[in-house]
């Protein structure tokens, strides 16, 4: 069963919704089952990398408040962010453009690294503060998960991959996605926003039953019989 996430680096709510979703599939009886597949997704796709604007100063220019108000809306949401064991640092965090991050898990992915990758670029940015923008920064974060620095290099400094965003962003806005972080199983269910990871683990169970319904038994009958209630079973004592 796969599952797609459209998402984007700098959006808080796909960290803490991919941090919830994992909860909900360490419980999820098939998980071993379960392809994740990391979708590309651009919040801002004309974000300057190299502004060096405050996160505070980007949320009250966004949606015109105070910066005392875009901080405390930020504290609310690294509250959340804590109850599922993130720490983050809105605190020196600043805007960034997301297009080549988004490209490096593409590159990645062909590696088998792509969750991985993934998952760094999150950390990177919410907790540790770096600004995944910067080319020299997502190499040094690509080799932390096994990656060649050469290669990524060399494709970073290409246009390998943007293709591949580009098609990924539009089909998301053909499944009617606006926002994220946005969850498909099977092409079949959406789930939008970081949900309780009970909602999560409530839908893949309703999709795996979907793709796998159970027998139900009704009067079987003896289970040490050869013949019963018009079941009939190999006999045991048949030689085989």
């Amino acid at each position: 069963m796969k599952v797609e996430i459209w998402s984007d680096y700098v959006c808080p709510f796909c960290y803490i919704g991919k941090r919830k979703f994992e909860l909900a599939l360490e419980k999820f009886a098939h998980k071993d089952q379960i392809e994740t597949v990391f979708r590309s997704f651009e919040l801002d796709p004309g974000a300057d990398a190299n502004a060096g604007r405050s996160t505070y100063s980007m949320l009250a220019s966004k949606y015109g408040m105070s910066l005392e108000q875009a901080k405390q809306t930020t504290a609310g949401v690294a509250q959340q962010a804590a109850a599922v064991g993130l720490d983050f640092q809105f605190e020196g965090m600043v805007e960034t453009n997301t297009f080549d991050s988004h490209r490096l898990v593409q590159f990645a992915a062909v590696q088998g690294k792509g969750k991985q990758m993934s998952e760094r670029l999150f950390k990177a940015y919410f907790t540790e503060v770096v600004n995944i923008g910067e080319r020299s920064r997502l190499t040094g974060l690509a080799a932390e998960v096994g990656l060649d620095e050469k290669a990524v290099t060399e494709m970073l400094n290409s246009g390998d991959y943007s293709e591949v965003v580009r098609a990924e962003e539009e089909e998301g806005s053909r499944l009617g996605i606006r926002g994220v972080p946005f969850y498909v199983i099977d092409r079949k269910y959406a789930v939008s926003g970081a949900q309780a990871s009970e909602v999560f683990l409530d839908t893949l169970n309703k999709a795996w039953e979907e793709k796998h319904p159970s027998l139900i038994r009704v009067n079987e009958g003896d289970p040490g019989a050869v013949c019963s209630d018009g079941v009939c079973a190999p006999d045991a004592n048949q030689p085989k």
